[in-house]
């Protein structure tokens, strides 16, 4: 029986913080097809005034925030001149506000990096249906994170197309945080990167731009370098353990170049169930949003008769060091998850901005993790310090290596 979609009295309202980024465009581009299920409440972005200012005259959100001061005012004269009458706010505390208010029901938390943990919390602590896009609030601090989450009956829906994937193999009773009953092992697919055939000598040389030209998805210039170095694969075995509360061995990274199954889990009784779809980040997106329902992405379907093969290797460890470093830090301490996620935020910047070689990612990241204090960190406050220690950290070591 098909689920009658909710009419304009109760549609749901929704924050997107990160609204300029990939995952943001993408939730928008869904959102739009259903205007009886959801409105919009908040757009946030960073410093990207155009695109900010054309998603609120497109689609008139109560309230736009840019955490940049500047930029806020530069986009606040900009609607102003057109006759938006979208209230723009400025800086980080504003993310939280927009976050958290009553009138939201979902927030999408597609902030990159570190700057997304303190409003994704926030969504958390008001009891929001969160769509987690934002890996680093459980990378920094999955702990506090998920106890945050029971304490405050929020519904954490994962949005990483690998999460998502899992989630949408266990059971439909299954809870986000507990420890799924009856599985054997969680299959973290991955699809190599832009660099998963090329030798040592040749990933030795890679410029920003070929670690940003991923074959299969289309990403903002972090994730996408992360990507390369198959960090970001790390982070989400990180994100997996926290989401559904695994232990060590109770996670496989699997290289699949297609990126069409998107992660698998494999149960006691020999069955491994599997989501396939289109590498399009609305297939999670709709999911989430959804949510125990379904309803149309814009994506189109996957075709299994022209979908030729379907590839599996093992992760290439030796090439790629910075999977087994975050592999190794993911029970180690959640300090250690900490120093790990701020450092490599400033190390890929240092890449993207040519101060250092591909290399010298993993490199400097593992020089960071032989000489930090992984001291745990009880109390959000303890894991931005922490957070901050890790950075300082980074770039002395991009220093000193720039000094050589």
């Amino acid at each position: 029986m098909t689920a009658t979609a909710p009419d304009a009295a109760t549609r749901q309202s929704v924050t997107v913080l990160g609204s300029t980024g990939s995952v943001g465009v993408s939730t928008l581009d869904v959102i739009a097809r259903h205007p009886d299920r959801f409105t919009l409440f908040a757009l946030t972005a960073n410093t990207n005034v155009r695109l900010l200012a054309a998603q609120c005259l497109a689609l008139q959100p109560v309230y736009a925030v840019m955490r940049d001061e500047r930029a806020a005012a530069a986009l606040r004269a900009e609607l102003s001149a057109a006759g938006c009458a979208t209230e723009v706010l400025a800086g980080a505390d504003a993310l939280c506000t927009v976050a958290q208010c009553p009138e939201v029901q979902v927030v999408m938390a597609a902030i990159v990096g570190g700057a997304g943990l303190l409003p994704t919390l926030a969504a958390v602590r008001a009891g929001k249906k969160v769509l987690l896009a934002n890996k680093e609030a459980l990378v920094m601090a999955g702990g506090l994170f998920m106890v945050a989450a029971r304490e405050d009956n929020a519904v954490l829906l994962p949005i990483d197309s690998e999460h998502n994937a899992i989630f949408q193999c266990l059971p439909g009773d299954y809870a986000i945080g507990t420890h799924p009953p009856g599985i054997r092992k969680i299959l973290l697919t991955g699809s190599g990167g832009p660099f998963r055939q090329w030798s040592a000598e040749a990933i030795a040389q890679a410029t920003p731009e070929q670690a940003c030209n991923h074959p299969n998805w289309s990403m903002g210039r972090k994730i996408s370098v992360d990507s390369a170095t198959l960090m970001n694969k790390g982070l989400e075995y990180i994100e997996a353990r926290w989401l559904f509360e695994l232990q060590p061995g109770d996670i496989k990274v699997v290289i699949h170049p297609q990126s069409i199954i998107h992660s698998m889990v494999e149960y006691v009784d020999g069955s491994i169930l599997a989501q396939l779809g289109r590498p399009d980040m609305r297939g999670a997106i709709a999911h989430a949003l959804a949510w125990p329902e379904r309803m149309d992405s814009g994506v189109a379907m996957l075709d299994l008769i022209t979908t030729q093969t379907l590839d599996f290797e093992e992760p290439d460890c030796v090439r790629f060091p910075a999977l087994p470093l975050a592999i190794e830090v993911a029970f180690q301490s959640m300090g250690a998850a900490t120093v790990l996620n701020g450092a490599n935020e400033v190390v890929v910047d240092a890449f993207l901005n040519r101060r250092i070689t591909f290399p010298a990612i993993s490199e400097s990241l593992m020089a960071v993790m032989e000489t930090a204090d992984y001291r745990e960190p009880h109390s959000i406050e303890a894991v931005l310090e922490l957070d901050y220690y890790a950075r300082e950290l980074a770039e002395a070591c991009i220093q000193r290596r720039a000094s050589r």
